[in-house]
């Protein structure tokens, strides 16, 4: 018999919540006039269980860089809990903050913007353990050396250069930096969206192999519904700061029930264009985070809008079991045309 895991999830947020004051630049001058307040995250409510890959997914400037700067407090909540293994780290001071960076890492977008382009691989990936472990040399260089061999580099790499590297490798010296402290807790903003197709493949097997072999968590940042279902567990869909639908990404990919994800996956190229298969388009831009629509946010763009989403927002509601959606298509009875 398989044992249960009891232990709470390894990181939970309550109500989370980010906004940008953009009424002052540099040295406090005031900029802007009229409406200043950016709500870049709004009752952003997650759970990502231990060894699981949660995927999030959403349109540019919908808040998902935002979310995974805030869950590592690179930048500080405006309100809300955020939970990291059974504690709650919202306020947490420098100390234990120090203490909880080596379970927790990010690999960035760009992996050439992230490599100081002055230091060797050795000196970047080295870095967290000179920060948090402080080992002799020759041990931290074996150390490097050991986890390069781990994301498919050399150990004769070790005192190159970024700019001697292509995409791809650049990217592999951002996963050994992540993952040299050994973390729990791993979050990959859009990790492989500046790689080419190849290369995006090898990298997600990377990955998922890293994730199997060191028992990692991730939360997994795209805006590729198709990149983010294949790696992950469970998928949440933001939009304008939002969480609109979260679920199974088997649920998410074939039974969409927000009129957002069902554009989102309508917009996937599909080889089947012939299939009779109903594509939900949206019309309009993203609403500016300075001035949200009221009610629904969504309601601007959504071909089944109603009165009443202009007025009300719709709460989180489980569908099934694991299912949820924020929409009020499904408060009541399902209006006819339905997208299922």
């Amino acid at each position: 018999m398989t044992a249960v895991d009891v232990r709470p999830p390894l990181v939970e947020t309550r109500s989370l919540g980010k906004t940008f004051d953009t009424r002052k630049g540099l040295f406090g001058r005031l900029l802007v006039r009229g409406r200043h307040l950016i709500q870049a995250l709004n009752n952003v409510n997650l759970t990502v269980d231990r060894g699981t890959t949660l995927g999030l997914i959403g349109e540019s400037g919908c808040g998902k860089s935002t979310l995974a700067r805030v869950l590592l407090r690179l930048q500080e909540p405006s309100r809300g809990r955020i939970i990291f293994d059974g504690e709650d780290i919202t306020e947490a001071g420098p100390p234990r903050m120090r203490e909880l960076r080596r379970r927790m890492q990010i690999i960035f977008q760009d992996p050439y913007a992230s490599l100081n382009p002055r230091k060797t691989v050795e000196q970047i990936v080295s870095l967290p353990l000179r920060v948090h472990e402080k080992l002799a040399r020759k041990a931290t260089r074996d150390r490097v050396a050991d986890m390069l061999e781990r994301v498919g580099l050399k150990a004769a790499h070790l005192n190159r250069f970024p700019h001697q590297f292509s995409g791809g490798q650049r990217q592999r010296i951002g996963v050994a930096r992540a993952l040299i402290l050994k973390p729990e807790f791993v979050i990959c903003d859009e990790a492989v969206s500046a790689l080419d197709v190849s290369i995006q493949a090898q990298i997600l097997h990377l990955l998922q192999e890293l994730g199997r072999d060191l028992k990692l968590t991730f939360l997994f940042i795209s805006h590729n519904l198709s990149v983010v279902g294949y790696v992950s567990d469970r998928v949440a869909v933001m939009y304008l700061g939002e969480v609109v639908e979260i679920g199974p990404a088997r649920a998410m990919l074939v039974d969409p029930r927000h009129p957002y994800t069902q554009s989102l996956l309508a917009a996937v190229p599909r080889l089947d264009a012939a299939s009779g298969r109903r594509r939900t388009l949206l019309s309009g831009d993203l609403p500016s985070p300075l001035d949200p629509p009221s009610g629904c946010r969504f309601h601007t763009r959504c071909p089944h809008v109603m009165a009443h989403c202009r007025v009300a927002a719709p709460p989180l509601g489980e569908l099934s079991a694991g299912h949820s959606v924020a929409c009020h298509l499904y408060s009541g009875q399902r209006p006819a045309g339905e997208a299922s």
